[in-house]
């Protein structure tokens, strides 16, 4: 396992559930969303970030079968002017069963545009780090 600044825990459900008793793949894009809108509220002590979901990536190594609580480490992978970069570690039973990475943009509250990551960002994921 590497190393994350931020862990989730969250509830596998009964409707994530396939009729094979497998959580549903795109449901681990949910579990990755859930993760992060915690760690905005956390670090970045907000309730509404304007970001929009720019790329996904998902690899899966195992499936998850049934019900239990899955573990979502993050980590703020990279920082660049308008957008950030995140990774992510799912794990189910003590075992790593995807990986995955987002790009989020970041869009100005009033216009909708991409503006810059804003600093209070930056400084905060340069505290979580230290």
């Amino acid at each position: 396992m590497t190393d994350f600044i931020y862990e989730s825990e969250l509830q596998v459900r009964f409707r994530d559930l396939d009729p094979l008793g497998h959580v549903n793949n795109a449901v681990y894009a949910s579990y990755c969303e859930q993760a992060r809108i915690e760690f905005f509220r956390e670090a970045f002590d907000m309730e509404e970030v304007n970001t929009v979901l720019a790329n996904i990536e998902i690899d899966y190594r195992r499936p998850i079968e049934g019900l239990g609580e899955l573990t979502v480490a993050l980590d703020v992978t990279d920082i660049g002017n308008s957008s950030f970069e995140m990774s992510y570690e799912l794990r189910f039973e003590e075992e790593v069963v995807a990986t995955a990475s987002t790009v989020l943009v970041v869009l100005d509250p009033e216009t909708s545009e991409p503006t810059r990551v804003p600093d209070e960002w930056r400084e905060a994921v340069a505290d979580l780090r230290e």
